[in-house]
């Protein structure tokens, strides 16, 4: 048997210009932190040589092609292994439409898991670049490359996307001090409310690609993002809160489905409260709202925020790893 763990992901700036729509044209550029929630994926060799895969149904089948799960199907195939293996999957949060990067935590998580099964060790850049091509080329998903990256990766990360396809991943290097202040002063709301990320990154992309506004926009973004690794770098935090309620404000402009009249009246009430800035996390329309907010300010949000729920955070320095191997699970 063999268990991986990967983290999920909060996005601060320049989400949006990891779509091919944009760095296609010039590169894109995010800053991303991997957090202590994660999701477990198991493998095991299965009795006979049939594949059962269990997540929120449970497939038993005969060949790999028979799987419905697209994922595990096209994960199974890519590393080899189509008979007689056992998968399932345990997930610290609401696994779908809450902007944390679960559908790619899930699928780095689960080839590091087959890799390690095989007997096999796969580093950061395959895990990431697999994963890109098993859900954007295989399964046609209409997603960008961070999720992986930083999934893989682990830490806090300025994440590059260039036109040829190459993918730069270097570490915000700050203070150990300025971390633990960053991660003190967020607080991140679930807001109950799910969505389909996929209508949204679908206009996302459209509009990107049509409307030479909506790069514009998202080439502000990823200055934002340039922006807010030099404060890091720096440490300073002055700055943290504007950079992220600037980019809020421009990624609310690339889609219709990103913010809504009830996200903006948390949001404005978040700010009443005391928030120096937000974003709803992921491709928007729901999940969860991050916010940015002097500690002593926490309370206050809270109180003008009753129906959300608070998820406490801290910042994971590891991207998946290998947490269990029991020897000779597979023939």
């Amino acid at each position: 048997m063999i268990i991986s763990r990967t983290p999920l992901r909060v996005s601060f700036a320049g989400g949006g210009s990891d779509l091919a729509a944009y760095y296609r044209h010039e590169p894109g550029a995010v800053v991303s932190v991997a957090i202590n929630k994660y999701i477990y994926i198991t493998v095991n060799a299965k009795f006979d040589h049939q594949i059962r895969a269990s997540y929120s149904v449970t497939e038993i089948v005969e060949t790999v092609d028979d799987l419905k799960h697209q994922l595990i199907r096209e994960s199974l195939k890519l590393v080899g292994c189509e008979r007689g293996i056992e998968i399932t999957s345990i997930s610290d949060i609401p696994s779908q439409g809450t902007g944390l990067g679960s559908s790619s935590t899930y699928t780095v998580g689960l080839l590091n898991a087959l890799y390690a099964y095989s007997g096999r060790l796969a580093g950061a850049e395959r895990l990431a670049s697999e994963a890109c091509q098993v859900e954007i080329e295989r399964c046609g998903a209409p997603i960008g490359k961070q999720d992986q990256y930083i999934a893989a990766y682990g830490g806090l990360q300025l994440i590059q996307f260039n036109p040829d396809e190459t993918v730069f991943v270097d570490p915000v290097i700050c203070r150990a001090r300025t971390r633990q202040q960053l991660q003190a002063r967020l607080l991140m709301l679930y807001t109950g409310a799910t969505r389909q990320t996929a209508d949204v990154l679908r206009e996302q992309r459209a509009n990107t690609e049509r409307d030479k506004s909506r790069r514009l926009s998202l080439r502000q973004m990823v200055d934002l993002a340039h922006d807010l690794r030099a404060a890091l770098t720096a440490n300073d935090l002055a700055a943290f809160g504007e950079i992220l309620h600037e980019g809020w404000m421009r990624k609310r402009e690339l889609a219709s489905g990103i913010s809504n009249q009830r996200i903006d009246e948390w949001y404005e009430r978040a700010r009443a409260a005391g928030a120096l800035g937000g974003k709803i996390l992921g491709a928007g329309g729901g999940g969860f709202l991050l916010l940015y907010a002097p500690e002593e300010r926490h309370e206050a949000i809270r109180a003008a925020l009753p129906e959300l729920r608070q998820v406490p955070i801290t910042f994971e320095p590891q991207g998946s790893k290998i947490i269990y191997v029991e020897e000779g699970g597979q023939a």
